[in-house]
């Protein structure tokens, strides 16, 4: 196990990079704890396999430092970090069985067979492999390769860390969630450093105690996944993280708050000193669909809203409404009955957030 830490470190994949649009990862400094299950969340294209191979030691960075447990390991091969990576589609041997492929990492570190036949059942009990054990690896369906493909990096109990590359892209949608179970179940028995990689929100959130979402070759906000939902740090982690993401509308200053499309949003006082700071190029206010507030009636400070459409997801409702000239999501309970024509919405000020610039506007409690 180790600590991972990333220090000034940028890539480019051009020899003569001119601006940081050149950059597949803009500088970054970060920080991996030992024993830690994160996951690395974005788009595709956003830098996120580029970061991984640079920890493995499979892309040599263009600038910066990575130190495990303190060391610079920049010069040191993949072989001796002591790294297991996991990738996208199954790395096995097709025709050693199942025990081989488990046992050759060990076979190679001059185990004894009585350890190499310890260590490898352990491993298949935790994987559920025992019964294809003899099997060889070309007569396994996808989602049992890529367990065996797992259980390769588990074997070693030297390793300082896992790296999953999107390892569940080829697996069947209905076998997802049970191998998402047992990574985590994986990495509480083992206590080992694990960094999922993966576009899915679902998948980081139910494996990972901390998320790093990336967007532009940077890490955005690193929080939990109940910090990135609450209060997203950055405009794309509100659009990126929920289902709808975070309605996201172009305001401008105005007396007591900001306003749009002849809306007027109250501010604090607190927010309202940070906007008269200046300088920014871009104000917006977000708002999650699951926190604007729906009334029954109308009340004196009621926004009134016109019922664009709804739509009927069995156990929720997405209601799209229309204020200021503006498209909002919200969503709604399954019972939540719904008026027809004009709807009375409120913006609780606990869950409304400022951005200037793309970035939260923070204030001091």
């Amino acid at each position: 196990m180790a600590e991972i830490r990333l220090q000034h470190l940028a890539h480019s994949y051009s020899a003569h990079p001119s601006g940081p649009e050149d950059y597949a990862i803009r500088e970054m400094d970060h920080i991996w704890e030992q024993g830690g299950a994160y996951a690395l969340l974005g788009p595709s294209g956003c830098g996120k396999s580029t970061l991984l191979n640079i920890i493995s030691g499979l892309l040599s960075p263009s600038h910066g430092q990575v130190l495990f447990d303190g060391k610079v390991v920049n010069d040191l091969p993949p072989e001796q970090r002591n790294i297991a990576q996991v990738f996208q589609f199954p790395v096995v041997y097709d025709t050693m069985t199942v025990f081989d492929n488990l046992a050759f990492p060990l076979r190679n570190q001059g185990k004894s067979p009585e350890q190499v036949q310890a260590r490898v059942q352990e491993v298949a009990e935790v994987l559920d492999l025992q019964r294809l054990l003899q099997r060889k690896a070309r007569n396994l369906s996808a989602d049992e390769k890529q367990k065996v493909s797992m259980g390769r990096g588990l074997v070693r109990d030297d390793v300082s860390a896992i790296l999953f590359d999107e390892p569940l892209t080829v697996i069947d949608p209905h076998l997802k969630w049970k191998l998402r179970r047992k990574l985590k179940q994986i990495h509480e028995q083992f206590n080992i450093t694990m960094v999922y990689v993966t576009h899915d929100q679902l998948e980081a959130s139910t494996f990972a105690d901390k998320i790093a979402v990336m967007y532009g070759g940077q890490i955005v906000q690193f929080g939990t996944p109940r910090e990135l939902f609450e209060r997203p740090a950055h405009t794309f982690v509100g659009y990126f993280i929920g289902s709808p993401g975070m309605n996201l509308v172009d305001v401008q200053p105005e007396r007591g708050g900001v306003g749009f499309g002849g809306i007027h949003v109250p501010l604090s006082e607190a927010l309202q000193a940070r906007i008269a700071q200046g300088g920014w190029q871009r104000l917006q206010i977000g708002i999650r669909p699951e926190f604007i507030r729906v009334w029954d009636d109308t009340f004196e400070a009621a926004l009134h809203s016109e019922r664009v459409h709804l739509e009927d997801l069995g156990t929720y409702k997405i209601l799209t409404l229309l204020l200021g000239g503006q498209t909002f999501k919200v969503r709604l309970p399954e019972d939540r009955v719904v008026p027809e024509g004009t709807v009375f919405i409120s913006f609780p000020a606990q869950w409304l957030m400022v951005y200037a610039d793309d970035r939260l506007l923070e204030v001091n409690p």
